[in-house]
């Protein structure tokens, strides 16, 4: 199946604009004469033209042959077209202004001397054969190197572009995709602005038959007579996409957090700290969208995403729907405030640990938080994780506390390796001071109502490019924008979803990095214990769920499949339940009692509880000694008869299982929970 590849916009209905007419083999003669005069049609008005002035000059010649004023008249008629044409012709380009005005004054003079001496007079015959056919070739020749398909396309996009209001823009390049076609256009420099492609894009759309915020515009950062229109005909977010798992799973908190997919299959990702190699700062983040527009569910990819890392640990509050939200995220929240009290005392603690933690950040020589800052330090002090400050459903929040309550930490939480996170359906300046909206910088903008909710959290350049979240309102949950530090402006006004992450995702996610994640470091914890006492110090911590198992497995067990058993019962028995080999029926009458035998209990011996690290320690040493023993394979199963030794879980088993595949000790095997052991590198003496 041959599939044809538009080249400019104009082959978005390349059938109709570039004139094809394809031919059926099977047609008769006659079809074959009808497709030749077709063809032959936009080539013949120059000969037409050329005719009808031979002919014309039949009876022209008999009325004015033999009179002076006639011979007046048609020279200055003949001077006049000349000059009209000349003068008609300054909107086109030189090349056809000046071709025009010679056809017109050959022609004309030619009819002038036919007229008064006669057609066939001295060698005016010759000159009209010979001239006329040559001015008419010409023509044919200057359509012949015009109508082409890709000069045909050129032709529809510039009566396309005037049809919208931008009369004499240039198309000057052409890139399609699958999907996706972007074409780069030149603006007549002191007429247009890249505004004026902003402001046309609507009617694009129109003409485009496609929807809204399918065409956008890009301007060209160094030259403001200059953009880029890119049209995307087909919607391909419709079946969404679900949650792939962790993207980074033990990772830093500096690695990309993906939470979605772009309309052409790229990963939607944000950024929380700096990096000043990359030149992007850290992020505090607005999240806004109606209801239904899927604005929760997003946060809590994001969320499930962070809870994987290594170097971060989470600030969370929802006094409007406590757990109904953030339920499933709880056991990995290091602190969550699910009432207005307790939220009120966190955002105290939040203003204390700043400059806590900036302190100490100064005082180890970080200018800002970098993945470093989570390790233990030189003289052996405790590392400091990143910490990010999740307030959801935040509008209730500063409704009953102050619009301004969270403008100071978000001018001031950056330098102390903070993050903040505020959620919300309406960022209007009565939900929110328009302080801390412009101190938070970034946004991710999921279905709005209108455009004026758009600009509260949208920025302008975004606009502008085409972004309108208010098409979508809440029919199309988890379509959002990201425009945050450490996306390039081009995806600004790039539709993208978030992922579809289920409950069990998340489930799996909190109970499987227990072990990997971060604990609240000692500045931070005495920071906010000094501001808010007991609120911090006696904050709720929820248990780890346990992991959704196969059928016959306890909790927190390994994925494996049950094996069957064979039951090989011989079922002839005789009257007194007892068959010839001994077996036994079960419902028949036990035999009395005769004696009692006491049996000693088995001898156990002691448990010693370790502390974390001492586990992991145990865990290694009994990795190597399945490794001495020629095991090549292994998994969590095999270290459960252990789990005593050490008072831990199978799902800290398994989170630590996790912990050595990522650093290189076991490698994943085509088997559900076996991993292949992979022999330590001798250290380089």
């Amino acid at each position: 199946m041959r599939r044809h590849q538009p080249q400019t916009m104009a082959h978005f209905d390349a059938g109709q604009q570039a004139g094809y007419l394809h031919l059926d083999p099977n047609q008769h003669a006659g079809g074959v004469g009808e497709y030749l005069l077709h063809r032959a049609k936009p080539y013949l008005p120059p000969w037409i033209v050329a005719a009808g002035t031979g002919v014309l000059s039949l009876p022209a010649n008999a009325m004015w042959g033999e009179s002076a004023a006639g011979a007046v008249g048609l020279t200055l008629a003949s001077l006049g077209l000349t000059v009209a044409t000349w003068w008609a012709g300054k909107p086109t380009s030189q090349q056809r202004r000046l071709h025009s005005a010679i056809t017109v004054a050959a022609g004309t003079s030619w009819f002038t001397a036919a007229a008064l001496a006669g057609p066939a007079a001295g060698p005016l015959p010759s000159l009209y054969l010979i001239g006329g056919s040559a001015l008419a070739a010409t023509w044919n020749i200057r359509q012949l190197l015009r109508v082409n398909p890709e000069g045909a396309g050129d032709s529809a996009d510039k009566g396309l572009l005037e049809k919208v209001g931008l009369a004499k823009t240039m198309v000057t390049s052409a890139t399609v995709q699958p999907n996706k076609a972007t074409f780069g256009l030149q603006l007549p420099g002191g007429e247009l602005t890249p505004d004026d492609v902003s402001k046309a894009l609507p009617k694009l759309a129109s003409a485009l038959r496609v929807a809204k915020n399918a065409v956008r515009m890009t301007p060209d950062a160094d030259d403001s007579s200059k953009a880029v229109l890119t049209v995307v005909p087909n919607d391909l977010l419709k079946a969404g996409a679900p949650y792939p798992g962790p993207s980074y799973p033990g990772g830093s908190i500096a690695d990309p957090i993906h939470v979605g997919i772009y309309e052409d299959g790229a990963d939607m990702a944000m950024f929380f700290p700096g990096d000043p190699e990359a030149g992007r700062n850290a992020m505090h983040l607005l999240i806004m969208g109606m209801t239904g527009s899927g604005k929760s569910e997003g946060g809590l990819t994001a969320l499930t995403e962070v809870i994987t890392r290594r170097d971060v640990i989470v600030w969370a509050s929802d006094p409007a729907k406590a757990e109904q939200t953030l339920g499933p995220l709880l056991p990995a929240i290091d602190w969550a405030a699910l009432t207005m009290d307790d939220t009120k005392a966190q955002i105290t603690a939040l203003k204390a640990v700043i400059p806590a933690r900036t302190s100490w950040l100064a005082k180890y020589g970080y200018k800002q938080w970098e993945p470093a800052c989570a390790e233990t330090q030189a003289d052996g002090s405790p590392g400091m994780p990143y910490l990010l400050y999740w307030a959801e459903e935040a509008a209730k929040t500063i409704r009953e506390t102050d619009d301004d309550v969270f403008t100071g930490p978000a001018q001031e939480a950056r330098s102390a390796g903070i993050g903040i996170v505020i959620s919300l359906q309406r960022a209007s300046g009565t939900q929110i001071s328009t302080d801390t909206r412009a101190s938070l910088g970034s946004s991710w903008v999921f279905g709005l109502r209108d455009d004026r909710d758009a600009m509260f959290a949208l920025p302008d350049e975004a606009m502008d490019a085409g972004a309108s979240p208010q098409a979508w309102k809440d029919k199309k949950p988890g379509y959002s924008y990201l425009t945050a530090n450490g996306i390039p402006e081009t995806f600004w006004a790039t539709p993208g979803r978030s992922y579809l992450t289920p409950v069990d995702a998340i489930t799996r996610a909190v109970a499987e990095f227990a072990g990997v994640r971060a604990q609240c470091d000692p500045v931070t914890a005495k920071a906010a214990a000094l501001a808010v006492g007991p609120a911090f110090t006696q904050r709720t911590r929820h248990p780890l769920p346990a992991l959704p198992t196969a059928a016959g497995e306890e909790d927190g067990g390994i994925y494996e499949e049950n094996t069957p058993v064979d039951y090989d019962y011989d079922l002839t028995a005789d009257e007194d339940g007892e068959d010839e080999d001994g077996w036994i029926d079960p419902d028949a009458e036990l035999p009395p009692v005769e004696r009692v035998v006491e049996i000693a209990p088995p001898e156990v011996p002691p448990r010693t509880k370790l502390g974390q690290n001492e586990a992991r320690q145990a865990m290694a040493e009994i990795l190597a000694e399945f490794e001495a023993a020629g095991h090549t394979e292994i998994g969590p199963v095999d270290f459960m008869e252990h789990c005593d030794r050490f008072h831990r879980s199978r799902q800290w088993v398994s989170s630590q299982v996790s912990e050595m595949v990522i650093k290189g000790r076991l490698r994943e095997t085509d088997t559900a929970g076996r991993y292949e052991i992979i022999p330590l590198q001798p250290t380089a003496a």
